[in-house]
């Protein structure tokens, strides 16, 4: 028989998993945001000081030189931001799908065990 208490129990712990997952979720989205607008200010202020820099510069070499150390530290700031952004959106990935794993994996197993067994196709 339908038992409608153990169904509103259910019920209730479903949709507070998901609001709990969604809070997460929006926390993770703002670090995430915060990170990126963080990078693009310190980008911008380092790119205003080396067009400063490179201004003030009397000779073609010297320009060469500043423009090619900038471009070099700017790719490697680059791709230590991707990596950390990459990191976030991971962890932002695992922390949403933890509190569903469990009840996923036990409906797998659950309809693994009642499916019956295939049959081969007939050639």
């Amino acid at each position: 028989m339908f038992n409608f208490d153990e169904a509103n129990k259910k019920s209730k712990e479903a949709v507070d998993t998901a609001l709990r997952t969604y809070s997460d979720t929006a926390k993770g989205f703002q670090a995430i945001a915060a990170e990126a607008a963080e990078y693009s200010k310190k980008s911008f202020q380092d790119a205003v000081t080396h067009f400063e820099t490179l201004a003030g510069v009397r000779s073609f070499e010297a320009a060469f030189e500043l423009q090619t150390s900038y471009v070099k530290s700017s790719y490697e700031s680059f791709v230590s931001e991707a990596t950390k952004l990459g990191e976030m959106y991971a962890d932002l990935a695992k922390s949403a799908y933890k509190p569903y794993e469990a009840p996923i994996a036990a409906a797998v197993a659950k309809t693994t065990r009642q499916a019956p067994p295939a049959t081969p196709a007939a050639a």
